[in-house]
């Protein structure tokens, strides 16, 4: 069995760029860009190049300070390792960055992320390459041939139209706090703030018993 995340709005309670621009005092024009991208109104790939290019200069201990301090998403920690003790594979998908994907993998457990780099030249924020595209099923289609996983024992849990094409590559589709056109594409949806509520539909879909245990 294999859980596929998003990580910024999903994993992560935050979106990281938006932060960033806050030190710059640019957090409405990043915002903007950001929903644009999110709501599938702009080329993805395009509107985080832009985003990027408005934070230019800022250093590379500032962006790695704002990537340290994001909040995980409640349930995240708890809803990761029922996975994990039940055997399941956990593979997180984000538009975002190494910078802050890193932290993540190890907090929560994860067996492999895709993730976009930032660019720093002489510590200044410089560009971004971008490994994930829109197409964020293009990424994890490598490691499901890997890990031999089959279409329906994937549930994928994401919240941005730039998540779409992973819902082509489940047995169930989850909407976490969504926009409207991932919710119209789900199997089912989460509104609640907590994302244990994933491990009941989970138990719903499969006939499992999965149990949520405390995290000291």
């Amino acid at each position: 069995m294999l859980a596929i995340f998003d990580v910024e709005g999903v994993l992560f309670d935050a979106e990281y760029l938006p932060i960033l621009a806050e030190k710059i005092n640019k957090e409405k024009e990043i915002w903007e860009i950001t929903r644009k991208g999110i709501q599938g109104v702009i080329n993805w790939e395009e509107g985080l190049r832009t985003r990027v290019d408005a934070l230019k200069g800022l250093s590379y201990e500032t962006c790695k300070q704002v990537a340290d301090d994001l909040p995980i998403m409640t349930g995240a920690k708890e809803t990761c390792r029922v996975l994990k003790a039940a055997g399941w594979k956990i593979l997180a998908v984000s538009g975002g960055f190494t910078i802050m994907t890193d932290r993540l993998k190890e907090e929560l457990g994860l067996d492999y992320v895709y993730s976009n780099e930032l660019i720093f030249k002489d510590g200044k924020l410089d560009g971004v390459d971008i490994h994930v595209t829109s197409d964020k099923a293009k990424s994890a289609r490598i490691k499901i041939a890997e890990w031999k996983e089959s279409h329906e024992n994937i549930v994928v849990t994401v919240d941005g139209a730039n998540d779409l094409t992973l819902f082509d590559i489940c047995g169930l589709g989850v909407a976490f706090r969504a926009q409207d056109v991932v919710k119209e594409k789900a199997d089912v949806i989460i509104e609640d703030k907590n994302l244990t509520h994933l491990i009941d539909l989970i138990n719903k879909h499969y006939g499992l018993k999965l149990q949520l245990q405390t995290v000291a």
